[in-house]
């Protein structure tokens, strides 16, 4: 089977296989995203890097930053892939190899090889997010993906978790705005500012001019450092984290939710505040059953994501 992993800056294409439930890799080539040429030219340069690792081409998977459609197979305007709207990536590639192909948003792509390879791994019910410059998410539900209507299901970034607070996904106060670098990075220059007026230096600002360059990752390194200041953005992050997992957990009941990118690199900064909020949130029983988890796959989910959609449809 073969992967397409398609983003802003590079595009990979993997070929693998699976056996007794283990992924196989068997070779990648990567080459830069040209946004210059159109999507369909773009395209046709990962078939021949296809071409040069394999002659089968009966399923194909293909993982791409969204809005897309997977329904209908189309790729629709993602921001960080400009010109590319309306590419009807799954058509054009079953016309020219006549074998099965599919799409998923890169989140939900990232749910599937967590789910089949990762720390989800043996469960019915397991909720991804992706915790990363954004709030992706990928629900599996009955050991099914749960795509929705249009392809938009799981869009749980979106969620409004307060009337203030940072932006994210286009809304002020979205789960996405609280939990994401982004997020962060936003509460870490509020709180700065507010200390900075006071005529208190933290360790991760020292002054206003030094206020755009706040990250999540300098935060963290902060935190760890001891500074107080970067330890309370990390235990408000968390607080809005239990809130929006609160409401997953109550009403998808899942096994686990599997978290990656910030979470999995500072999960002792976020967790105490965390399960306080789940502890008196959550339904106890769905509460008791759900386990909240780093993601398992670090740098090499691209690949796999793209492979875990082919496997999906292979299974399906």
């Amino acid at each position: 089977m073969i992967g397409f992993d398609i983003g802003g800056t590079k595009c990979a294409v993997c070929v693998g296989c699976e056996k007794n439930g283990i992924l196989q890799i068997e070779g990648k080539k990567v080459i830069p995203t040209d946004l210059s040429v159109s999507p369909y030219e773009m395209i046709d340069r990962m078939c021949t890097l296809a071409e040069e690792l394999t002659d089968d081409f009966s399923v194909i998977g293909i993982s791409c930053g969204g809005p897309l459609n997977s329904r209908t197979g189309v790729i629709l305007s993602p921001p960080n892939l400009r010109g590319w709207d309306q590419v009807k990536i799954v058509e054009y590639l079953k016309n020219k190899y006549h074998g099965c192909v599919r799409l998923q948003n890169d989140a939900n792509a990232c749910a599937l090889a967590e789910w089949k390879w990762g720390a989800g791994r043996g469960t019915e019910n397991m909720v991804f997010l992706t915790f990363g410059t954004g709030m992706g998410a990928g629900i599996i539900a009955g050991g099914q993906m749960l795509d929705g209507a249009c392809g938009f299901g799981g869009e749980v970034g979106h969620m409004r978790l307060d009337e203030n607070g940072p932006v994210g996904f286009g809304k002020r106060g979205s789960f996405e705005g609280f939990c994401s670098g982004s997020g962060l990075a936003q509460i870490g220059r509020t709180l700065a500012m507010e200390k900075l007026q006071c005529g208190i230096k933290t360790a991760y600002c020292q002054s206003y001019d030094q206020l755009s360059e706040v990250t999540a990752k300098s935060i963290a390194e902060a935190a760890y450092a001891g500074d107080e200041t970067a330890k309370e953005a990390y235990r408000l992050c968390g607080h809005y984290l239990g809130k929006g997992l609160a409401l997953l957990i109550d009403i998808l009941n899942p096994e686990a939710i599997v978290i990656g990118s910030i979470f999995a690199r500072s999960e002792d900064l976020l967790r105490p505040a965390m399960e306080e909020v789940l502890s008196r949130e959550c339904i106890p029983y769905s509460l008791e059953v759900c386990q909240i988890l780093p993601a398992a796959l670090d740098e090499s989910i691209g690949d796999m994501a793209a492979l875990a959609v082919a496997a999906d449809a292979i299974k399906s």
